[in-house]
């Protein structure tokens, strides 16, 4: 009996270690949730606390791979993981996944609009609903959430008069009234999810690649420059967008989505010919072009 025991438990762990272990921003009923489900649908989840924690959790190896949002159709750039991979990590990304975002209003129990007094929710999300809170709850306090399900059970612990915007999976979850569907601003509120990991994916011929780079000095035409060296190779700019370089007012590092793997002769001479004109250069990763970039 104690053999078939000690059979059973070896067993449990080599299959546990098999297994791939995906972490995202919790509690369960988040975006990223849905997410890492729609990365991975075979993996095992791994809520954690912060986006930061999603980093730590896949070095420490808690976890193989993370899932982290990085931008929002309405919101733009989300700042936190921006600024992850520029200062605090040196993951890469190896993959990319949208997920389309209904935004509910809820709270405990049915109540009016002019009843709530406090509105909770990830600040992202209080953003994609800013024009919504204006006109309608003008007179409720914002406050904000490490993340939208931590909101719902932020506010099922609140009194009556507390709301929460979150989405519908996570008043399924926690059992909060929805109010109101689709809160947010725009139709079509989209976040786009990168997946973290040790390495790169291998090149597959449709490829994205991801850096960031900042300049010593600054001085007229100095982007334009380096942008020239992707323009001339006839590598397709997807995105730019800058970031606080959080060393001196006024500079700042940019960020750069790029067609192509970075192992291509073309991106690889772009690449290092963009090098030499900066004072910091990191790839975040090259991985595989998601579909919906041709929609």
């Amino acid at each position: 009996m104690k053999l078939r025991l000690l059979l059973l438990l070896r067993w449990l762990k080599r299959f546990n270690n098999l297994v791939k272990k995906v972490a995202y921003l919790g509690p369960p009923g988040t975006y990223s949730e849905q997410a890492a489900r729609d990365w991975d649908a075979d993996a095992v989840l791994v809520p954690v606390d912060s986006i930061p924690s999603v980093a730590l959790s896949v070095v420490s190896g808690a976890a193989d791979e993370g899932v982290v949002p990085i931008e929002n159709s309405i919101e733009g750039g989300v700042t936190f993981t921006l600024d992850l991979l520029i200062h605090d990590s040196n993951l890469s990304i190896c993959g990319e996944t949208v997920v389309t975002i209904n935004q509910c209003l809820m709270a405990k129990s049915q109540i009016e609009f002019e009843e709530i007094k406090i509105v909770m929710s990830h600040p992202q999300s209080l953003g994609q609903c800013r024009d919504f809170l204006r006109e309608n709850l003008s007179n409720a306090e914002l406050i904000a959430s490490l993340s939208n399900s931590a909101a719902v059970q932020e506010m099922m612990e609140s009194d009556a008069s507390t709301a929460a915007i979150s989405s519908k999976r996570a008043a399924e979850i926690y059992g909060a009234v929805i109010l109101m569907e689709n809160v947010e601003d725009r139709p079509n509120n989209e976040t786009r999810f990168v997946t973290l990991s040790h390495v790169d994916e291998e090149p597959t011929g449709s490829d994205m690649t991801s850096l960031c780079f900042e300049y010593q000095d600054d001085s007229p035409g100095i982007l334009s420059q380096s942008l020239r060296e992707f323009a001339s190779r006839d590598i397709n700019l997807a995105k730019i967008e800058s970031r606080p370089n959080k060393k001196s007012l006024g500079r700042y590092v940019f960020l750069v989505d790029i067609e192509g793997h970075r192992s291509d002769s073309a991106v690889a001479e772009a690449l290092e010919a963009v090098r030499t004109q900066v004072s910091m250069m990191k790839v975040l990763g090259s991985y595989p072009r998601s579909s919906w970039r041709d929609s």
